[in-house]
C-alpha cells in the first residue's frame, strides 16, 4: 500500500470517535497494552509529559514541546484530533511522521492489527510511541485524548504530568459532575510523579489533592504560585510568588484563555527543572512561549486568517471554551459580527447555543463528518435561542458568503467544532 491506501485503510478498518463519536470509543487499556507489547513496548524507551484536561490540553502540549525544543531537546509530540492531514499527530521537533513511516508502521504490524482489533486513536498512539523511539527523540509531550484513567495513553509512565482545568465535556463517557470529571483526569497521576495542575477550581481542587495524597505526587497548583499582568502591546509580565518572573513575554498564541495555559506550562517547566534531570533557562523558555506556532506547527487556536475583515478561527466546542471565545469577541474592535458555525451531535446544544451573541449575523453550516449535526436541526435550535441565519450545504460555502457580506471593518469568526476550522481552505 502507499501512503493514501495505508491512512483509507486506517480510517476504514478502524473506528475513529472523532468521525463517529461513542460507537468508537475502547474505554479501557487492554488494545493498547497488546499493541505495545507486539512492538516491544515503545512507550517505555522514551521520557515523557502527560497531559491532560478538558480544555487548553492540546495547546499547553504544544507549549511545553516548543519549550524542550528550544533547550536543544528533541521533542516528540503526540496531539488529536489532526485538522488537515493524519500526519499532524505525530511529530517531532515540529516536523510531522513522515508518510513512509506510517507505511513501513502499518505493513510491519497489519497483522497485530487485524488481531487486537484497536479503535483509530489507540493504534495512532502506539504508531507515536514507536516512532519517537526510533526517532530517539529525548522527551515526548502526550495529549490525553479523552479523561485520562482509561485513556490509551495513559499506558505511559511520565517525568510529569499536568491537567490544565475541568470543564463539562463528554459526559456520557466521563460523568456528570465537576469532581467526577476531575477523578477521571486525575487518572494521570502516578506514584511519586510530580503533578501540575494549571488552574485552581474550588470544586474540584480537592480531588487533585486527594489524588495526589493518595499517591505520593508532589502537587503543584500554578495559578497559586504564578499570575499574569498585561503589559505594553501584546506583551504580558509573569510573577511568581508576587515577583517578576518573566518581563514583557509575547506569546504568539493569541486569546485570553492562553494565560492560564502559559502560567502552567511556566510552571511545569519549574518542577521539570527541580525534579527532573533537565536544564531550561528562563530565556529558552521565553523563546520556547514567543514561537510556539513555527516550532511545533500548532493551528486553530484564535488563529488569525485575515485583516480586512477581520477573520478569526478557534477550535474551541464545548461549553467553558466558548465561554473564553465570547470574552475575545469584547475585547476586539469591529462594525458587524459574522459567525459561521457548525457543532457536532454528541453536544448540548442548547446550553452552547445560548451562549453565543444573538446580534450577530449567522452562517450555519454542517462539517462532512458523520458525526457532524445536521444543518436543519441546528438552524432550528438556534432560533429558538434568537440566533438568526441562513443555512448552507459546506463549511466554505458559508465562509464565501460571510466575506461577500462583511465590510472590511467587521469581523468574521469561523467555529463551533474541530471539523468545521478543519474544512477551511488555506489554513
Amino acid at each position: 500500500m502507499n501512503y493514501q491506501d495505508t491512512v483509507d485503510y486506517l480510517y476504514s478498518r478502524l473506528p475513529m470517535f472523532q468521525r463517529i463519536g461513542a460507537p468508537a470509543m475502547k474505554y479501557n487499556l487492554d488494545n493498547t497494552i497488546k499493541l505495545m507489547e507486539a512492538l516491544a513496548n515503545p512507550h517505555k524507551a522514551v521520557k515523557t509529559i502527560h497531559v491532560a484536561g478538558t480544555n487548553g490540553k492540546g495547546s499547553s502540549s504544544h507549549m511545553i514541546a516548543s519549550v524542550l525544543q528550544e533547550a536543544g531537546y528533541k521533542t516528540g509530540l503526540y496531539t488529536s484530533p489532526h485538522l488537515k492531514s493524519f500526519t499532524e499527530r505525530i511529530r517531532v521537533n515540529g516536523i510531522e511522521i513522515r508518510e513512509d513511516a506510517v507505511v513501513e508502521f502499518v505493513k510491519n504490524y497489519k497483522d497485530a492489527i487485524e488481531e487486537i482489533k484497536p479503535s483509530f486513536f489507540e493504534i495512532t498512539f502506539v504508531m507515536a510511541m514507536d516512532y519517537f523511539r526510533n526517532e530517539m527523540a529525548d522527551y515526548a509531550v502526550i495529549e490525553v485524548g479523552m479523561g485520562g484513567r482509561l485513556d490509551s495513553t495513559n499506558i505511559i509512565h511520565p517525568e510529569i504530568c499536568m491537567v490544565t482545568n475541568i470543564s463539562f465535556d463528554h459526559q456520557q463517557f466521563l460523568g456528570n459532575t465537576l469532581p467526577v470529571i476531575a477523578g477521571e483526569k486525575a487518572g494521570i497521576f502516578k506514584p511519586g510523579v510530580p503533578a501540575v495542575v494549571s488552574e485552581y477550581q474550588d470544586k474540584v481542587a480537592k480531588v487533585f489533592e486527594t489524588k495526589a495524597n493518595e499517591l505520593g505526587c508532589p502537587i503543584s497548583i500554578a495559578s497559586k504560585q504564578y499570575f499574569s499582568e498585561q503589559a505594553a502591546g501584546e506583551r504580558i509580565n509573569i510573577f511568581n510568588n508576587d515577583k517578576l518572573y518573566l518581563e514583557g513575554l509575547k506569546p504568539d498564541l493569541k486569546g485570553s484563555y492562553q494565560e492560564a495555559n502559559i502560567i502552567g506550562t511556566i510552571a511545569l517547566i519549574d518542577q521539570l527543572n527541580s525534579r527532573v534531570e533537565i536544564e531550561i533557562s528562563k530565556e529558552q523558555m521565553r523563546r520556547g512561549l514567543e514561537d510556539v506556532t513555527n516550532n511545533t506547527g500548532l493551528k486553530g487556536r484564535w488563529q488569525v486568517l485575515l485583516e480586512k475583515p477581520l477573520t478569526i478561527t478557534d477550535t474551541g466546542h464545548n461549553e467553558a471554551g466558548i465561554k473564553e471565545i465570547i470574552k475575545n469577541f469584547t475585547r476586539v474592535n469591529f462594525d458587524n459580527l459574522h459567525i459561521v458555525w457548525g457543532m457536532v451531535n454528541d453536544k448540548d446544544v442548547n446550553d452552547i447555543l445560548t451562549l453565543l451573541p444573538t446580534d450577530a449575523e449567522y452562517y450555519f453550516v454542517q462539517a462532512n463528518v458523520p458525526r457532524a449535526m445536521s444543518v436543519e436541526r441546528l438552524v432550528t435550535e438556534a432560533k429558538e435561542v434568537g440566533l438568526q441565519g441562513k443555512s448552507y450545504e459546506s463549511v466554505m460555502d458559508g465562509y464565501e458568503a460571510a466575506q461577500e457580506n462583511a465590510n472590511p471593518d467587521d469581523m468574521i469568526f469561523i467555529g463551533g467544532s474541530t471539523f468545521v476550522v478543519a474544512e477551511i481552505e488555506g489554513l
